[in-house]
């Protein structure tokens, strides 16, 4: 059997017992969606009486043995059919399709800036290996991928928005602008998506140095470089052409690696500054309890991570050979 197909298998084992669990956490989780629907201030907003509980309880099927649910679940699964949101009273998957974007273009944009700067900066740490600059910036980057992202976000919304009143303060957008044109509408989407975009980026880029300098410093050692100096090739060749393409594999698997990682950082940082992605959406759903959009929203998150790090061995596999 081929590794693709393996992996396939292996996945779908994994995916297995993910939708397993996904069914189960949420009902373990104290309290009941149907007792009382909370507010996101925590005020109850809905209260049912003993009779409507039951009728809801039982057009949810949540009145039947947990097996059974479990059944139906399953059932579900396999048609595609995420189930309907208790709370917002809507088809779970067209509530995820409205907030997916929010979402993904945080996870991309803080990648394509937290790689870009990690890598440059990570090729000069290596470069200047042992050096002031090498030190500086190790110890800078070693900190600074150790501070979870909601910790950094918090420090930009207190600095950059409240004090200094850079950038907005929550949202994704102006509520209720009223645009001119459809570029003013893009400029305020991407006014405020800049803290958020910015926080993962930080964080995205200390991993990425960190990778970086250390396959930057085993290509050095190689004769390939020690024969490109020796011909007299400038610096920034010697760094792009020949460093930087051989030390490329680390660089790329852990872009498709930090893709999966990144949607776990999203999901703290969008709750700090309000913004409306899947993460907003899933502390929405779990303060009142909504069974069928926390196992969407779960199972929507997983399938991304994992996709990405399939994707991330298969990529190892292409540039890799060696890999079975």
């Amino acid at each position: 059997m081929s590794m693709v197909y393996r992996k396939i298998l292996k996945l779908l084992m994994t995916f297995f017992v993910i939708i397993t669990l996904n069914f189960c956490l949420p009902r373990l989780m104290p309290g009941d969606p149907f007792y009382f629907l909370s507010s996101e201030q925590g005020e109850i907003t809905i209260s049912y009486s003993d009779e409507e509980i039951q009728r809801q309880r039982a057009y949810y099927g949540l009145d039947k043995p947990i097996m059974v649910q479990y059944g139906g679940y399953l059932k579900s699964m396999a048609k595609g059919d995420l189930g309907y949101s208790i709370y917002f009273n809507n088809d779970v998957w067209t509530i995820i399709k409205n907030r997916i974007p929010w979402s993904i273009s945080l996870v991309f944009l803080s990648m394509i800036i937290g790689g870009f700067f990690g890598i440059i900066l990570g090729c000069l740490s290596a470069w200047q290996r042992n050096g002031l600059l090498d030190k500086i910036l190790y110890s800078t980057m070693v900190f600074v991928s150790e501070i979870p992202p909601f910790l950094i976000g918090i420090l930009f919304l207190f600095y950059l928005a409240a004090h200094w009143g850079l950038f907005p303060l929550s949202g994704g957008m102006t509520p209720f602008a009223d645009y001119a044109s459809w570029t003013d509408r893009i400029f305020d989407i991407a006014y405020h998506g800049i803290l958020p975009v910015i926080t993962l980026g930080v964080v995205q880029m200390g991993d990425f140095f960190l990778i970086s300098r250390s396959s930057m410093i085993a290509v050095m050692n190689k004769d390939y470089m020690t024969t490109a100096r020796a011909k007299g090739i400038t610096t920034g060749r010697i760094l792009l052409r020949h460093a930087l393409t051989n030390a490329a594999l680390p660089i790329i698997t852990r872009i498709f690696n930090g893709l999966g990682q990144a949607v776990g950082g999203t999901v703290l940082v969008e709750n700090v500054f309000n913004y409306p992605g899947l993460g907003l959406l899933m502390r929405q759903a779990v303060l009142v309890r909504d069974y069928p959009l926390i196992q969407g929203i779960f199972l929507t998150i997983t399938l991304f991570v994992l996709i990405m790090n399939f994707m991330a061995d298969i990529v190892y596999k292409k540039f890799d050979p060696r890999i079975v």
